[in-house]
């Protein structure tokens, strides 16, 4: 199974041939230095999940697209081999269990985020709604200019559009999943 570096990078040059960009032009739309794309088109670069957010949304497709595997008939999925998306100086992990095949319209996300992780995410395409379930800890969510404190157990629901961000503030490490609707 390759690295997620490496499917990244297979995804991010495969999407921004097929739509006949080049790498200034791309650099321009998302934000993101041409030298920071070419070295994350090699599978050199570690990109961090804001980063390729920019991407997603300078080529205006799902963010998964950047992170789908390659499809098989099923699928069994082992999270200690997944590599995770860092944010938060690796203090938050992403993994990514079943990216959007830009088919399905959803993503289903493990994360970890340690005592005292941040971690503000752009906005996602528009019309995307996120929904969270907390499996262990406490996790704090500002959208709409509101605060909400999931604990474990709770679940919550709300739109992925607009900035929104994701705080650990107890003393254990915070588990959920996370499943992006991307309409």
């Amino acid at each position: 199974m390759d690295t997620m570096n490496l499917i990244v990078a297979k995804n991010i040059k495969r999407l921004r041939e097929e739509n006949k960009l080049s790498m200034d032009e791309l650099a321009k739309l998302s934000g993101v230095s041409k030298s920071m794309l070419a070295q994350i088109e090699r599978g050199e670069g570690n990109p961090t999940i804001s980063t390729l957010w920019k991407l997603s949304n300078g080529m205006k497709v799902p963010f998964d697209a950047l992170t789908v595997r390659p499809k098989v008939p099923y699928e069994i999925v082992k999270t200690s081999e997944i590599q995770p998306l860092l944010e938060d100086g690796g203090k938050v992990k992403n993994y990514s269990i079943f990216p959007d095949d830009e088919n399905r319209r959803f993503a289903v996300y493990y994360l970890k985020l340690e005592p005292g992780s941040y971690w503000k995410s752009e906005p996602h395409l528009r019309g995307t709604t996120e929904f969270i379930t907390v499996f262990r800890g406490t996790l704090e969510i500002e959208a709409d200019d509101k605060c909400f404190s999931v604990a474990e157990g709770e679940n919550i629901r709300f739109r992925g559009d607009t900035i929104h961000s994701y705080r650990n503030a107890g003393t254990e490490t915070t588990i959920l999943h996370m499943i992006l609707y991307n309409p």
